[in-house]
């Protein structure tokens, strides 16, 4: 039966797809499998029938992964792709927008759309279907590569009332954006559902099978009049309805377009990109929305997916971190040869490992090990470029002394920690002479072993030897004594001279008796080293002799410790008889109870926290007992080296605090259990010559089960927001989450590099989930969330499941548990350059490596990269790209910025996200100036000189 379209009725777009979760309560082989069996099936069909569209869910990854097992079917898929039939792309995958880098996302987005392009081309919607909320920047983002509308489901505010609204990114720039009412993704799923078949998340099996055209043509007319009359509100300027059929993991019904075709005039097939080709770009008239879209109104956001096994969120900021600030720059500044294959391997493992059902930590126990280990592989990627580059460099830096590169893009005093040969107190110098401050941490001992064996066993003692390495030494010398029978070996870090241990062999042939056999390590210290590095550029810090130690120059703001207090004259530490930390600036910032640690009970899962309602919060430790770890000179073997002349480099305090803690939840009671078990909490305090923060480490054995800990910050003055860093932004939030849909608009959010409230910053490793408490006068970050399923049919903070209750007992992160940040006390009402500048430092250490070139060689002097200055402007990448240097800022500031670049480079112009060309930069003498917008991302190419 055909039905004739009535005049008034608007058309329907029917968008059939699948959204695919690439690792999720299954992990991913599991789900490739089922994936295979469905794009057979669609492909099948679509080059059987014309008239077919197909969707597949905005990323590259489902057509990469079902490649790899269908190579033979490459061609026909790009067939259909540039027929303009199946539109793939514009991501690589559909990541989660708050647990990963903005640069992550950027090259997410690169990837996604070369590897769409290549099959025909890249689906020009940044199509965003179920992501947790959406960062700032994605407008900006999506506008820099060529994309004029956004689809989005989650976050959309309650002010949102019809499905065309201009979200606008912090610098301004505005996209067209649709929004998915009424079911996102899936709000046509009950469309085409069959009569008898019960729910089945609106598709169809993998198979497509099913009762058929009969019934499916008797229902679709009054379903589709119901979903014309529910959508209707939503386009009150008219335009055709977005029908998008599908949901997760499945096809949509074989003869789908055979009731498509009998549905008459007013309904038709096609592909999002199709849809959107009819839609116009421009943002007039519509409502403008600023900023992140993080609102619980229209659907849920699944706020706990932040602090759900915290773990991969350390994995994946450590990567990305070792990848984009230290691996890629050194490469493109450093190394003469090409490392383009092993990043590239490195970002799919990193670009891979933020999607939003990976690194949120919401999938099976199974799917997180999987995800850990390519976070892992991610890391040793971006580990094994900078080794690369740093060995060839640290060729030409002489034995015993140690190359150190700066990441950041400014000059920089920095402190390391590096292992050097030393009779007595160290003096360090430059490569260009310049005296270092140090300060020794340790002593190695130089008795490494001294024992007697018979004769007989010396062959078996000799096995030890490994080429020319001895108790991880290698042989510089050795000796035997026949008069007093003892082998000796000289063992040092590096050593430069011939090793052959079939000569040891022959000097004791016809050994007789019992022989001595010492091993003997070459004196060496572990030292602190102040040095100045040059931006994004190398210098060699070499030992010389102890006296030139006294040389050294005088150290701003050293490091006083005594009695519990640490002060370097920019801060004050004083540790409470609680464990607890007072801090003191010299402008008169004072805060108190810095650092209490709560325990609470969570009986959510890893996608809502869900305290009981008899709650049990536990913060008074039974013990405190307060350890020096470096607050002053150490002590070995009888020698107690001098401290150094003008103060220490750095010193510590670890604060020991013992608790019992409830062991587990009591689900059928709404409580925590009776039992209990002793934990120990460790929080080290270090203080740093020069620096305006402290840095913590908290460590403790997890032995509990459901429950959450959470780290105190008392602040300064009472906070109306706080101020977060990520994604190219710092996104400013109220004390409170905007409510409406089914879940409990909690009122946690994500930071990357730093949150600020109150006057107190913290800076930070890897995203953190943290709240505004006390009316604003508390901050607290979660430093672990153990949960036991992956959903809960019944939590009390949310209304709806969200996945099935798997249960996932390595979500309770049982074991050792270690989170690092830094306390910074900052003046204004917002947090600024300071800010910026420390958070830089704190997350991007100095990088050494060992020198290897000849002992009497001249170290090389210090050597720029690229300087960039510019009052909050913060870089973001540099890398070799097509034989210029790339590099990607952003200004992180309210005010407009003028970025200025200098090095060794002769031409400069900027580039869109897909590198191409746009307006030349004027270059003079290896300087050129930038003007940037608040807020507005930049991408820079400089042709080198050298």
């Amino acid at each position: 039966m055909r039905v004739e379209r009535e005049a008034s009725a608007p058309e329907i777009v029917v968008v059939p797809h699948t959204h695919w979760d690439r690792e999720w309560y299954l992990p991913f082989q599991r789900f490739r499998l089922r994936l295979v069996s469905l794009l057979d099936g669609v492909l099948d069909r679509m080059e059987a029938d014309p008239r077919w569209r197909f969707t597949l869910d905005g990323q590259m990854a489902a057509v990469d992964d079902y490649l790899e097992i269908r190579p033979e079917r490459r061609a026909r898929l790009a067939a259909l792709v540039a027929d303009g039939r199946l539109a793939v792309g514009p991501w690589q995958i559909l990541h989660d927008e708050f647990l990963c880098s903005g640069e992550n996302i950027v090259r997410n987005l690169e990837l996604g759309m070369r590897r769409a392009d290549e099959l025909g081309a890249a689906m020009m919607v940044g199509y965003l279907p179920d992501q947790f909320g959406h960062c700032a920047q994605t407008p900006q983002i999506l506008k820099l590569a060529g994309i004029e509308h956004a689809c989005v489901w989650r976050g959309v505010p309650d002010r949102v009332r019809e499905r065309a609204f201009a979200w606008e990114a912090p610098d301004g720039t505005a996209i067209r954006t649709q929004y998915l009412p009424e079911g996102g993704y899936g709000n046509a799923a009950s469309m085409f559902e069959e009569f008898g078949h019960g729910p089945s998340s609106g598709t169809r099996p993998l198979d497509g099978g099913g009762r058929g055209l009969e019934d499916g043509a008797s229902l679709l007319p009054g379903r589709a009049a119901g979903f014309a009359a529910a959508m209707g509100r939503w386009y009150p300027r008219g335009g055709p309805l977005l029908a998008m059929y599908g949901a997760d993991h499945t096809a949509p019904a074989a003869d789908l377009a055979d009731r498509i075709s009998g549905a008459g005039p007013g309904m038709r097939l096609d592909t999002l990109a199709g849809y959107f080709a009819g839609e116009e770009t421009s943002v007039d008239g519509l409502l403008h929305v600023r900023g992140e879209l993080r609102s619980h109104a229209r659907a849920n956001i699944l706020p706990g997916v932040l602090s759900a096994r915290v773990r991969l969120k350390q994995l994946l900021g450590r990567a990305e971190r070792l990848v984009e600030r230290y691996a890629e720059p050194l490469t493109a500044l450093w190394y003469a040869g090409d490392a383009r294959t092993f990043l590239d391997l490195a970002w799919r493992r990193l670009i891979e490992t933020s999607c939003h059902d990976s690194v949120t930590g919401c999938g099976s126990d199974e799917t997180a090990e999987q995800v850990a280990a390519h976070m892992a592989e991610g890391e040793q990627l971006g580990r094994a470029v900078c080794d690369l580059v740093t060995a060839e460099r640290a060729a030409s830096v002489p034995l015993g002394s140690h190359l150190v590169f700066n990441p950041t893009p400014a000059p920089r005093t920095g402190l390391i920690v590096v292992e050097v040969p030393s009779d007595g107190e160290p003096g360090l110098m430059t490569g260009d002479g310049r005296p270092v401050p140090a300060q020794t941490l340790d002593i190695a001992p130089t008795v490494l072993d001294d024992a007697v064996h018979p004769a007989s066993d010396l062959p078996i003692v000799l096995e030890r030897v490994y080429g020319r390495v001895l108790f991880g030494q290698e042989i510089r010398d050795w000796s035997v004594s026949r008069d007093d029978r003892t082998l000796t070996f000289h063992v040092t870090s590096r050593a430069d001279v011939p090793f052959d241990i079939g000569d040891v062999r022959a000097a004791l042939r016809d050994a007789e008796g019992e022989w001595r056999v010492r091993i003997l390590a070459d004196p060496r210290r572990t030292v602190a080293a102040l040095v100045d590095v040059p931006a994004l550029g190398l210098t060699t810090v070499t030992p010389v002799p102890g006296p030139s130690a006294t040389n050294a120059p005088a150290t701003d703001h050293p490091v006083t410790a005594a009695q519990n207090v640490l002060d370097n004259g920019l801060l004050r530490v004083e540790i409470n008889d609680d464990g607890t930390l007072g801090l003191r600036t010299p402008s008169g910032q004072a805060v108190d109870g810095v650092g209490r640690i709560m325990d609470g009970g969570d009986l959510g899962d890893s996608y809502n926290y869900a305290p009981p309602a008899a709650d049990r919060l536990v913060d008074a430790p039974l013990t405190v007992r307060v350890e020096p770890v470096w607050s002053g000179p150490v002590s070995c073997g009888g020698t107690t080296p001098h401290a150094p002349r003008n103060g220490l480099l750095l010193a510590a305090y670890d604060i020991v605090r013992t608790y019992r803690w409830p062991a587990s939840g009591d689900f059928d009671g709404d409580a925590r259990s009776e039992a209990e078990e002793d934990v120990t909490v460790t929080t080290r305090a270090e203080l740093r010559a020069g620096e305006p923060f402290l840095r913590l480490r908290v460590t403790f054995d997890n032995r509990c089960e459901d429950h959450r800990v959470r780290l105190h910050l008392p602040l300064p003055r009472r906070a109306g927001s706080s101020f977060a860093e990520g994604q190219f932004a710092i996104t400013e939030r109220g004390l409170t989450a905007e409510g409406g849909f089914g879940e409990r608009p909690v009122p946690t959010f994500p930071a990357s590099g730093f949150v600020a409230a109150g006057g107190l910053a913290v800076l930070l490793e890897h995203v953190t989930e943290y709240e505004v408490t006390g009316g604003g006068r508390e901050l607290a970050l979660t430093l672990l969330r153990s949960i036991g399923r992956l959903s809960r049919d019944r939590n009390a903070y949310r209304d709806q499941p969200a996945g099935p209750q798997l249960p996932t007992p390595r979500a309770q992160c049982r074991g050792v548990r270690t989170v690092g940040l830094a306390i910074m006390p900052y003046g204004g009402e917002r947090p600024g350059s300071d800010v910026l500048r420390a958070a830089e430092e704190y997350r991007h250490d100095l990088l050494t490596a060992a020198g290897y070139g000849p002992a009497a060689a001249s170290p090389p002097p210090p050597r720029e990269g690229v300087a960039i200055s510019g009052d909050g402007v913060v870089m973001t990448s540099l890398r070799a790209r097509d034989g210029w240097i790339e590099i990607r800022m952003v200004a992180q500031c309210a005010a407009p910025a003028t970025a200025v670049l200098r090095g060794p480079f002769t031409e400069a112009t900027r580039v869109d996200l897909r590198g191409r060309p746009g307006l030349p930069i004027e270059v003079h003498d290896g300087t050129a100036a930038l003007a940037l917008r608040p807020w507005e991302i930049a991408t820079v190419r400089l042709r080198p000189s050298r």
